[in-house]
């Protein structure tokens, strides 16, 4: 079956996804700045040791930068945070990316940049990289990690549209847990 790119990305769209916002440092001559970009290739990997994934497309300007440090930050978006996930995407707005798009941050436990009225975060130190199409899916180790018990409801992306929840409910686990 043959099929372009385009098409691909509409089926993939179909699975609803969180929306975080990726930072690292990068090294300037005046010391170190905040750089971030919008992710949704997120995934967690193993409880133990506490690993994650994100997939950064190698085009991008800043998969270099975190490659060479290291070491990022996923910061998971709440619903309010529509603004953020679009300028880190590289919307056309002021300010844009390059001024890491306007963002109050605070240095994590680790120092890395941790977004502002984030749900949750992880601070990681990358394990492992690995080349796979034209992403490079970068395995980091969890060394630090908050969440705000009272938040909103995540930002979630569906079929290149931003999804609210406006009814949620929760409902108990059925079935047997796997030993």
């Amino acid at each position: 079956m043959e099929f372009d790119s385009d098409t691909f990305r509409r089926v993939m769209g179909h699975f609803a996804t969180g929306v975080s916002v990726v930072t690292t440092l990068e090294p300037t001559a005046a010391g170190e700045r905040p750089v971030g970009i919008t992710v949704n290739a997120l995934s967690s990997v193993s409880l133990d040791p506490p690993l994650v994934m994100v997939a950064l497309d190698r085009r991008r300007r800043i998969t270099p930068v975190i490659r060479a440090a290291g070491r990022y930050a996923v910061n998971i978006l709440g619903e309010s945070q529509q603004w953020l996930s679009d300028c880190f995407a590289g919307a056309p707005v002021v300010p844009d990316r390059e001024a890491f798009c306007g963002a109050a941050w605070r240095p994590g436990e680790t120092g890395l940049p941790i977004l502002d009225g984030v749900i949750a975060s992880l601070e990681c130190t990358i394990v492992g990289v690995h080349p796979v199409g034209d992403h490079d899916l970068f395995i980091g180790r969890v060394v630090a990690l908050a969440n705000e018990e009272v938040h909103p409801m995540p930002l979630l992306y569906y079929r290149r549209r931003y999804l609210r929840i406006e009814r949620a409910t929760t409902v108990e686990l059925e079935g047997r847990p796997e030993e």
